[in-house]
């Protein structure tokens, strides 16, 4: 931790500073986890070990609550289920996601002591439980969980205060760090990094985080290394500079995300966009057409209906009915579409829907327009390395290769996989897949340049040989890699 310093940075508190010069897409630190823990909803689904989707995992015999890619994830995860297998089974169940968390975090610091690397910065005790900030509903769910907990805890493990309890809970609720799948594409787990609590908030940050998973493919659990988190850059960063990040997604106005900040991690945000309200006109503007721009009224009212369609065009999402997902959308554009402007962040929602949705159906020409409409808006909105824009023109430059139009599917993919290896590195398992896309696209578009005729008879070709798989369901925003930080629903 040679690059980093614990410094009092003025209104914010504890934060970390910048020992030295970075360039984007350099590692500032990595840090394993204290402990993590899967989802309860995909607790059948993901590997209680490596956190990969499988379709298959192996259950764990005693507990028959923990899965496992094989008997080598099994193996590497004894250490952090062993207690919580005993446990499980002589509760009779597994409890919740938050206090197998605590769980987990309390058995590793009754084992090891609270400082359980060199590397590690602060400790449990001093970092910020939020109690005290907790509103009524809040807190009684909270009061539930460690009355579960105390239930749930062996009497033969180390007998703890309440406020020892208490105080573990309330860290994990505004500190517990989303983990995501092994190709960055979903959340689904959560865990505790103390020194990326250091890292304060800034709505237009200098730093990302992104979950390397590591390797627990070797047969030998001694070749194997561990799940950790990566601070990289974004940009340049100069000595003796704060580090930040965002908590939340920047494609809300300044007002949303100091609500947002406010009721999920307890302060008041006062970062130069939320002051100046900077891109707020942009997110909420009227379309302009040859000098003419629509009354404040009519945007209002456009907006309004945007927003109300969005709750509508979800409940349909939710229910799988994505026929008429598709149909509230179009309604909504074909209103809207000609009022908004193309940075309108509830107008970018449609259109980021609508071609998710088009792309599962396989109408892929109609979602490539969309999802092309949908970048050139983040562009204009996002920080240019911003790891939610180059996964947006990732998925547009595929919609764009299956519609045919290799030209612009291409140029996408180059540019989510130049914003990817900033964000990502060049190991992570999504950069390598983009590479080969980026290499696939390569040879295509040389192909279509020397001979139009011929690449498109050889794609048909290959397409009736092969009929194209269906995409992936399409997901809540929820459910996306958009918060930094895991929050109880």
């Amino acid at each position: 931790m040679d690059n980093v310093a614990v410094f009092d940075s003025p209104g914010k508190g504890r934060g970390l500073k910048a020992t030295k010069e970075f360039w984007a897409g350099d590692v500032i630190f990595s840090e394993s986890s204290l402990a993590a823990v899967v989802f309860d909803s995909l607790a059948e689904r993901i590997c209680h070990s490596c956190f990969r989707r499988q379709d298959k995992l192996q259950r764990c015999g005693q507990c028959k609550f923990a899965h496992y890619c094989d008997r080598t994830c099994q193996r590497a995860g004894w250490s952090e289920h062993k207690q919580e297998c005993g446990a499980i089974k002589a509760y009779g169940k597994a409890p919740n996601e938050n206090i197998r968390l605590v769980a987990r975090i309390m058995w590793r610091v009754d084992k090891e002591g609270s400082v359980v690397s060199d590397m590690q910065l602060t400790v449990l005790d001093e970092l910020e439980d939020h109690i005290t900030d907790m509103q009524e509903e809040e807190l009684k769910e909270f009061k539930v969980d460690i009355h579960n907990f105390l239930d749930y805890w062996p009497r033969n493990s180390k007998q703890h205060t309440i406020d020892v309890i208490s105080h573990v809970f309330g860290v994990i609720n505004c500190n517990g760090f989303t983990v995501s799948d092994q190709r960055g594409l979903q959340a689904v787990g959560v865990g505790l990094f103390p020194n990326l609590c250091l890292v304060n908030h800034d709505c237009w940050p200098n730093c990302t985080v992104i979950l390397n998973h590591g390797n627990q493919s070797a047969v030998n659990t001694m070749f194997h290394s561990q799940r950790r988190i990566e601070l990289r850059a974004l940009g340049k960063i100069a000595e003796g500079e704060e580090l930040t990040v965002s908590y939340v997604d920047y494609m809300n106005v300044s007002e949303e995300r100091q609500r947002l900040l406010k009721t999920q991690y307890f302060f008041d945000c006062t970062c130069e966009n939320c002051k100046n309200r900077t891109k707020d006109d942009l997110k909420m503007a009227g379309r302009e057409v040859d000098g003419v721009k629509p009354s404040n009224e009519q945007v209002k009212e456009a907006t309004d209906y945007c927003f109300e369609m969005l709750d509508k065009m979800e409940k349909a999402r939710l229910n799988g009915d994505y026929h008429e997902v598709v149909k509230i959308c179009r309604e909504c554009i074909e209103k809207t579409e000609p009022i908004l402007a193309d940075t309108h962040i509830y107008l970018l929602r449609m259109w980021s829907t609508l071609s998710e949705v088009q792309a599962y159906l396989q109408y892929f020409d109609d979602a490539a327009e969309y999802a092309r409409k949908m970048v050139e808006g983040y562009m204009k909105l996002y920080h240019p390395n911003n790891a939610a824009l180059g996964m947006a023109a990732m998925r547009a430059g595929v919609t764009h290769w299956q519609a045919g139009l290799i030209e612009v599917g291409h140029g996408m993919i180059c540019k989510a996989y130049a914003i990817l290896m900033v964000t990502h590195g060049p190991t992570h398992p999504i950069t390598k897949d983009l590479e080969a896309m980026r290499m696939q696209t390569e040879m295509e578009l040389r192909m279509f340049k020397q001979n139009e005729y011929v690449y498109h008879s050889m794609r048909e070709a290959a397409l009736k040989n092969k009929p194209m798989a269906m995409m992936h369901e399409p997901k809540s925003v929820d459910e996306g890699i958009k918060n930094l930080f895991h929050r109880r629903k």
